[in-house]
């Protein structure tokens, strides 16, 4: 990008001084009086001040366009990168509310489990209720290991979607902050 900028820069002064040096070859070569070779030097040297004067206008808006550019390209990828992340936030938002309304369910779910095997249970005959206190007491571990578990499946599946949003947003940074990089380098070519 900085050899596009040599040359063009490079090809500007060239043409400028080819057109100085032209003219002014043509002039004294020319068979004329004093009088008219100063006034075409002078003419000359007008056309070119003129032709410069033109150039610089035209790169001076050339680079107030790319500077609107690279500001609307910048601005452009701010607001999607704060999109991207809203949008996951919002994501992880609601899976950690599904995931919490899932483990409420199952434990409810389980504790009327537990309270019917109990209801059972209690309904047995009297020499049973050893047997049956026994395998309560199993049931109750059984069903709270369950519950550890689902606890702890929560837990990771909203730990994994952090981490995806965390990933994603840096991705995001990322390349927001190469684009802006990669705008102003276009700028500072063009300028």
């Amino acid at each position: 990008m900085a050899d596009n900028q040599i040359n063009t820069k490079d090809f500007i002064i060239g043409t400028l001084v080819g057109s100085f040096v032209g003219a002014a070859t043509a002039l004294l070569l020319a068979p004329k009086s004093g009088k008219e070779l100063r006034g075409d030097i002078n003419e000359g040297a007008i056309q070119v001040r003129n032709r410069a004067t033109e150039l610089a206008g035209t790169a001076q808006e050339k680079g107030s366009e790319l500077k609107d550019k690279a500001y609307s390209a910048t601005s452009d990828l701010t607001k999607k990168a704060v999109d991207v992340t809203s949008d996951l936030s919002k994501t992880v938002a609601t899976k950690s509310q599904e995931l919490t309304e899932n483990v409420k369910k199952k434990t409810a779910d389980l504790k009327d489990t537990v309270e019917d095997k109990l209801s059972d249970v209690q309904d047995t005959a009297g020499d049973k209720l050893d047997d049956a206190r026994e395998k309560a007491s199993d049931l109750k571990d059984e069903i709270s290991d369950k519950i550890e578990d689902v606890k702890k499946e929560t837990a990771d599946k909203k730990a994994e979607a952090e981490e995806t949003v965390s990933k994603k947003t840096a991705e995001v940074k990322k390349e927001t902050k190469q684009a802006a990089n990669e705008v102003k380098k276009e700028v500072n070519k063009k300028s």
